[in-house]
């Protein structure tokens, strides 16, 4: 796995996704943002709504990747890549597999529930049929921020 991500264009997505983490945080929904991207164009992108929707499931992640999926009607997107701004939980990253993500690229790393390296690592375990490339902490100080801000404001 990568760290950090010295790419302008994993930075430029990152900043994107923040911008979806955003508007969830107005939202009052836990600020994650995330977009897919393929062959340069955003194909799905969405930010957590499971107090709007009433919906445990409904992660931006897992939004997405719907997102995506039917923007290209199939259900791989091994030419894509994720870019979210918390690691993916325990169902984001199954639904990352399921969908063949190529790569994901994500923002804070989460050590109470993340899974691509925190607290286990599903993205790439040996088992799996797919394992998609990782790059960790991309913009991660400002994705953590915005995640600390939202939850002290909480208290």
């Amino acid at each position: 796995m990568r760290r950090g991500g010295t790419s302008p264009a994993d930075v430029a997505w990152m900043e994107a996704a923040l911008r979806l983490a955003r508007a969830a945080a107005v939202r009052d929904e836990v600020p994650v943002g995330a977009l897919v991207v393929r062959e340069g164009k955003v194909i799905g992108q969405a930010h957590n709504e499971m107090m709007h929707r009433k919906d445990p499931t409904a992660h931006a992640e897992f939004l997405a990747i719907q997102q995506a999926v039917a923007a290209v009607g199939e259900d791989r997107l091994v030419d894509a890549t994720l870019f979210v701004t918390l690691e993916p939980c325990a169902q984001c990253a199954g639904a990352i597999v399921l969908a063949k993500v190529g790569t994901v690229v994500f923002g804070a790393w989460d050590n109470r529930a993340g899974m691509a390296g925190s607290v286990h690592d599903i993205l790439r375990h040996p088992r799996l049929n797919h394992r998609p490339e990782v790059i960790g902490g991309v913009l991660e100080e400002e994705c953590g921020e915005l995640l600390k801000e939202f939850f002290r404001a909480k208290r």
